[in-house]
């Protein structure tokens, strides 16, 4: 959970489907992952099941979380803390005088305008935007919940807004569009990017969510992060990091199933391959992904190409032989016989929520390093430990679009917090520690400043 008040609202385990929307992380039936059902679950194809599960899993989230807290969470508490909102905007400056007033709004403020009209690059210096994330969300792969559109959106946009300014000192404004035409949500974005100094991209559904990042990032000159993909493989990157370092494994050496291709299975399918890991297996709702396979959209034909070395097909448990770690970033369950088919000692990240891929008890006994994306055990893979120092660090570099190697600064940044102490519990910080955030964001902006493709100043 982000805030600590019994959310997890932004952790790898929102359940980022496969295929055109985010999965419900969630197994309702309870059924052992096999085969013919496993892949089934791993992603909703209908707006049926998104209806089915809009209370089960918070019912769910609120029991186990409160199970890890002083005391349970009620209904009342949770709506009474929603009252109004959980955002104000505040001045910096006092208005108790006509001087005051002279000097904030009318006649003073015209000179600064002027100021900005003749050069364009001030804005970042006398307005807020060069401390001001816009966080945007069209509501259609929201938390485990999928397409509960942009009013449901709002408070976990809120949330995240909370999250900003907690850990990285950001103004963040929360923005819900009415639309779910990427046509529509490029142009409207772009309109409004001019009020900020950076776009984070919440919850938009795959495949969408990659064009629209993509023509924005091409459009725009202030940074844009779909967080769902790229805070996700940040913080998993960081963990697999960190759990070799604890066994005497390399990155490169392991052998890595990846279940989902979604915004997150693909993000991190990504940013594995660039710190190094050569042989993954990425597994959707119709088997492994391989160059054979028809039909294919153009973003997992893409990935055909760029992952599965070995030319490996049928499923899930063919992609599991001899695997040495298993990222789940869908929904379903493993059962024992198939974890058992993996190399000796697996690192088994399951991270959908509230329901991991791979039960406990099952990851607990043939795990070496086991994480989820739940508050309530070790080793939560959470998005906060990514997002507010990226864009801290981006905003300080003056950096007009966020690179690669700045997220692969921040994956070593992450892990090297918890490196003096690691433990097969403690692979990566809590998502509370109060040196994540500034540690990410001198590595990003360090990064920034060294790469010429970020548009950063020097």
């Amino acid at each position: 959970m982000d805030s600590g008040k019994g959310r997890d609202d932004d952790n790898a385990g929102r359940g980022i489907g496969d295929d055109e929307q985010g999965a419900a992380p969630n197994d309702d039936h309870g059924a052992e992952m096999t085969d013919a059902v496993a892949d089934r679950n791993a992603g909703p194809d209908s707006d049926e099941r998104v209806d089915q599960h809009v209370d089960e899993p918070i019912a769910q989230v609120e029991e186990a979380v409160a199970e890890s807290l002083d005391g349970p969470i009620g209904t009342e508490e949770i709506f009474k803390a929603h009252e109004g909102g959980k955002l104000i905007t505040a001045s910096t400056l006092p208005l108790d005088s006509t001087r005051d007033l002279s000097i904030s709004y009318t006649p003073g403020v015209a000179q600064v305008c002027e100021a900005i009209h003749d050069d364009p690059k001030l804005t970042r210096t006398y307005t807020w935007t060069g401390n001001n994330v816009a966080i945007i969300s069209d509501g259609t792969a929201v938390l485990g919940l999928g397409d509960i559109g942009p009013k449901a959106a709002l408070p976990v946009m809120e949330g995240k807004a909370q999250l900003f300014g907690r850990f990285a000192g950001l103004n963040a404004v929360p923005i819900v569009l009415d639309t779910t035409d990427p046509d529509e949500l490029v142009d409207t974005i772009a309109r409004l990017a001019p009020s900020f100094g950076g776009i984070n991209l919440e919850d938009i559904s795959a495949p969408r969510c990659f064009d629209i990042e993509r023509r924005l990032d091409e459009r725009l000159d202030i940074p844009v992060f779909h967080d769902d993909q790229h805070g996700t493989a940040i913080v998993i990157t960081a963990g697999l990091r960190n759990a070799c370092a604890l066994t005497g494994r390399r990155l490169e050496d392991l052998k890595v199933v990846i279940s989902g291709a979604g915004a997150a299975g693909v993000a991190t399918t990504r940013m594995l391959l660039s710190a190094g890991v050569s042989d993954i297996v990425v597994v959707d709702s119709r088997g492994i992904i391989h160059e054979g396979r028809e039909p294919l959209n153009d973003v997992k034909a893409t990935l055909a190409e760029l992952t599965n070395p070995r030319g490996l097909s049928g499923t899930i448990s063919d992609a599991l032989d001899g695997a040495d770690a298993f990222i789940g970033v869908s929904a379903g369950h493993l059962n024992s016989e198939q974890v058992a088919r993996m190399a000796e000692g697996p690192f088994l990240f399951s991270l959908a929520n509230p329901n991991p891929e791979i039960p406990q008890k099952i990851a607990l006994e043939y795990g070496s390093v086991v994480a989820t994306g739940r508050s309530d055990y070790p080793n939560q893979i959470n998005n906060v430990l990514a997002f507010p120092g990226i864009f801290k660090g981006a905003l300080n570099a003056g950096a007009k679009r966020i690179t690669k190697s700045m997220k692969l600064a921040a994956t070593r940044a992450i892990a090297a917090v918890a490196a003096e102490d690691l433990r097969p519990d403690y692979i990566v910080p809590s998502p509370l520690d109060p040196r994540v955030a500034p540690a990410v964001a001198a590595a990003v902006e360090v990064a920034a400043r060294n790469d010429s493709t970020s548009g950063a100043s020097r």
